[in-house]
């Protein structure tokens, strides 16, 4: 019997597992900037400034994910018309897209510098580490403008199965960003020690250089000659653009609540002591770097799942949408293993504080059973974004997680004197919630559009 299920998924599983490879690449790459960005700081500028570089990331995350997630909206679009083998329609979505991702660039950037970057003095953080966050964030801000314009073509490419060409600008965007982090922020080569300006610089550079390969890539390759007919830099209507804002603007949504949550969360934490505090970043840091892989297959599925809508093939489009529920499981079953055998190892990693160790690896035993349930929703998320389902999912996220992972989480935390075990113990469940309603939402909608 597994042998016939898997000959059945076997074609499917390789599809989505070349699709998501690079993806999952690209994505780390937007982890490690912030990561590479700590790092050279922490051992080149002293810990105020990591702070400072601390501060800045998480508010400065908040805001980019309203961005991205509007970018995403473009690549279901992209591969259903793929699909449906209207090629000229992919380049007036991109004409589209792209006018509305620079705006939303440009918004972002105003709701940064001007709103952020003066409450920053409001928020009761030391002086000394506001002084440094205020130049670090100003300059990601500007940044902003030029990653959203990245995101409207790599979108455009992998709606298009194109993956790989994202992936390695990723890679020389990184490298770039650390050499140039390092010779800025110790002062090399005759250049004067900047501290944490010297990674905001390094990143606005890494980023707008990115935009320009990525723009010359898409622009001039013989793969997207047949796509770009229609494409203009000035063209935008209501119609396509409410059909991208209609995907995107939810997408953000989903992505707010989920990261709001996990913020919460860290609040919450925090009021238990700093060695609980330092566990839960141990044990969420791990868990963030299995999610990507999830997250690339749940970006695979967008993408399948659009093209066969495309095609009106809905036999492969289930199929293919099982085939990357099965990946992830198995990916994350694996991962789940690891956390739980090595719960007591994975910690030093981090640190050499033993309290600290001992809550970490308490954590990574629930992160074993919360990995499966992330991996799952995500997938969710993924295959209805593909088919265009996005307000329905977009409450669920915030039911799962603002109506019951967190409350749950306070309740046991705080009032059944749990701590942060009861935390994660609430976030868990609204995981499990959320992957729930999803696979159920995803068989419905299927259901309906295989009877219409």
């Amino acid at each position: 019997m597994l042998q016939a299920l898997y000959t059945k998924y076997k074609p499917y599983y390789k599809e989505n597992l070349i699709l998501a490879g690079p993806i999952v690449v690209s994505q780390i790459g937007h982890m490690l900037v912030h990561m590479a960005d700590s790092i050279i700081v922490g051992q080149f500028a002293g810990t105020v400034q990591l702070a400072a570089v601390s501060l800045v990331n998480s508010l400065f995350t908040l805001i980019l994910v309203l961005g991205l997630g509007i970018s995403y909206g473009l690549t279901p679009l992209i591969a259903k018309e793929n699909g449906a083998q209207n090629h000229e329609e992919c380049g007036r979505l991109l004409s589209n897209s792209l006018l509305i991702n620079i705006f939303t660039g440009i918004i972002l950037y105003s709701l940064l510098h001007f709103g952020t970057l003066a409450a920053i003095d409001h928020l009761g953080q030391s002086p000394e580490v506001v002084k440094y966050a205020k130049p670090y964030l100003g300059l990601l801000s500007i940044s902003i403008i030029p990653l959203m314009v990245f995101q409207t073509f790599k979108q455009f490419a992998e709606g298009l199965g194109f993956t790989k060409q994202a992936m390695f600008i990723s890679i020389f965007g990184n490298l770039l960003n650390i050499v140039l982090g390092i010779i800025l922020v110790k002062g090399l080569f005759g250049i004067a020690p900047m501290g944490v300006k010297g990674v905001g610089i390094s990143t606005l550079v890494d980023r707008c250089l990115m935009a320009l390969v990525m723009c010359y890539y898409v622009l001039t390759s013989k793969n997207f000659k047949k796509y770009l007919q229609k494409f203009k830099w000035t063209f935008m209507d209501k119609v396509r653009s409410g059909q991208i804002i209609k995907i995107g603007a939810p997408v953000s949504m989903q992505y707010v609540f989920e990261i709001s949550a996990f913020s919460g969360a860290a609040i919450l934490i925090g009021t238990f002591g700093a060695a609980p505090q330092a566990a839960h970043q141990i044990a969420i840091n791990l868990a963030a770097f299995t999610y990507m892989v999830a997250s690339g297959t749940a970006s695979a599925a967008t993408i399948k799942t659009g093209n066969y809508l495309g095609k009106k093939d809905l036999v492969n489009l289930r199929i293919s949408a099982v085939a990357s529920y099965h990946v992830v499981l198995a990916f994350m079953s694996c991962t789940a293993l690891l956390f739980i055998l090595a719960s007591g190892i994975l910690p030093y990693i981090y640190t050499n504080d033993i309290a600290v160790v001992e809550i970490a690896a308490q954590l990574l035993i629930i992160a074993g059973f919360f990995q499966l349930f992330d991996g799952t929703q995500v997938v969710g998320l993924g295959v209805l974004r593909g088919i265009g389902d996005v307000n329905i999912p977009t409450l669920v996220t915030f039911l799962s997680y603002w109506v019951i992972g967190i409350p749950v989480g306070y309740f046991l935390g705080m009032h059944l004197g749990m701590g942060v075990k009861g935390i994660w113990y609430g976030l868990t469940l609204g995981l499990l919630t959320a992957s729930i309603l999803l696979f159920f939402r995803f068989q419905h909608r299927t259901k309906l559009l295989a009877n219409s």
